[in-house]
């Protein structure tokens, strides 16, 4: 930990930022562009050392490994990912990548040798922003065979990921070929809490317990064109007032349950034929209902099906069930570690559960895991805006270090 070099670990993030960099301080760097691939090969220049191997795998997940001095044991992995939203901020998931590389140097500062082997990654695609569904890598990782579904996803432009992922793989010649997968003994993602939580309760660490379950939805109201002129009220099968009527209900039963840990939103609103003098004849709306805990889950859809069934009117409707996924929760030893590790730093500190999705939820389904946040300034993500404070940054690469070289030496 004392060998943590906070001004390192901040020329690297800022360099990270660099690639990509708005006028407006944001940052444009999303899965496998041209950018990102710049940034990779950045990366790759930063350890060249004998004790070190880069790797890239089939889901162009690039990987450092720093050797242990019992190479066939199991390696401890952390990391994150570098891509962003078309208009990102500059820490998340390069936080968690960085703070990690930062592990690796105070390591080397202090002349220690694990005996597993350390890992750091940069997941692909985590954002999902150019090519659906987000997590590729991480999920790919845990499940090789899903990576197939993945390869035929085209960005807006009509690019195929795995066009996009041949480039990668061939922009970082250093880095050693690697199939998808495998064994890793414990997994530990940093990254900025991307909410209000700890900043309010003034922590400056927190330790992740669990990421809450989601499901998402696509529902289409289906109706009848008419001319808006001519067709009386009482004779339309009007698909948007319908569907409007349909998600105003859903949120007045959803806030009416008062229940502080849910989350409900409708992100996605799209009307056919679209005319200002047409009667829509189809409108399909997406539902993101997230929760801790699955029964209340279950009982969001059993919800969302009784208020599209009294308000349908003359209309029709089906829903698609688009993703699901149930609470994860992390490994109690992992999150025994990280405790340990954040007390030793001495800063304020709590015990939390993540609303956003990570790659650490998908490492939970093929290994230990958990994760640690630092606050996010007045809780700003996904926005030019995002920042943490420098002191946050370093307690949060110290606290990483202790827990990384734990379970790295038994």
């Amino acid at each position: 930990m004392d060998h943590i070099n906070g001004d390192r670990l901040m020329q690297m993030l800022r360099q990270l930022a660099s690639f990509g960099m708005r006028n407006d301080s944001g940052v444009s760097r999303e899965a496998l562009t041209p950018t990102e691939l710049e940034a990779r090969q950045w990366l790759c220049s930063l350890f060249t050392g004998s004790q070190y191997q880069w790797v890239i795998d089939d889901a162009a997940n690039l990987l450092l490994r720093r050797e242990g001095t019992c190479p066939e044991l199991a390696p401890v992995m952390t990391g994150s990912h570098i891509d962003t939203q078309p208009v990102g901020g500059w820490l998340d998931g390069a936080y968690g990548v960085m703070a990690g590389l930062e592990v690796l140097h105070a390591l080397d500062d202090a002349g220690i040798q694990t005996r597993r082997a350390i890992e750091v990654v940069a997941w692909t695609n985590e954002e999902g922003s150019r090519f659906s569904p987000g997590a590729m890598g991480s999920s790919a990782f845990s499940q090789p065979d899903r990576l197939i579904g993945f390869l035929e996803a085209q960005d807006n432009d009509g690019h195929r990921f795995e066009s996009a992922r041949d480039a990668a793989l061939q922009v970082t010649p250093a880095a050693k070929k690697a199939a998808l997968g495998h064994p890793v003994h414990a997994y530990i993602e940093a990254h900025i809490e991307q909410g209000p939580v700890m900043e309010l309760g003034g922590y400056s660490l927190g330790v992740v317990s669990s990421i809450q379950g989601v499901r998402w939805y696509e529902v289409t109201v289906h109706g009848n064109s008419a001319h808006a002129g001519t067709t009386p009220l009482m004779a339309r099968q009007d698909a948007l007032l319908t569907a409007a009527t349909m998600v105003s209900q859903l949120g007045a039963e959803a806030a009416a349950r008062n229940d502080h840990a849910l989350r409900l939103t409708v992100g996605r609103f799209e009307v056919s034929p679209g005319s200002i003098n047409t009667v829509a004849d189809r409108v399909t709306f997406s539902v993101d209902i997230r929760h801790p805990q699955e029964s209340e889950l279950i009982a969001m859809q059993d919800l969302l099906g009784s208020v599209l069934e009294r308000n349908v009117g003359t209309c029709t409707h089906e829903v698609r069930l688009l993703m699901q996924r149930s609470p994860t929760l992390f490994d109690d030893h992992v999150l025994s570690v990280l405790s340990a590790a954040v007390v030793a730093t001495g800063v304020p500190h709590c015990s939390l559960g993540s609303g956003a999705f990570h790659d650490a939820m998908y490492l939970a389904d093929c290994c230990p895991a958990a994760m640690l946040f630092v606050p996010s300034i007045e809780g700003i993500s996904h926005n030019a805006a995002e920042n943490t404070h420098t002191a946050d940054l370093v307690a949060g690469a110290k606290a990483l270090a202790f827990a990384l070289v734990t379970l790295a030496i038994t």
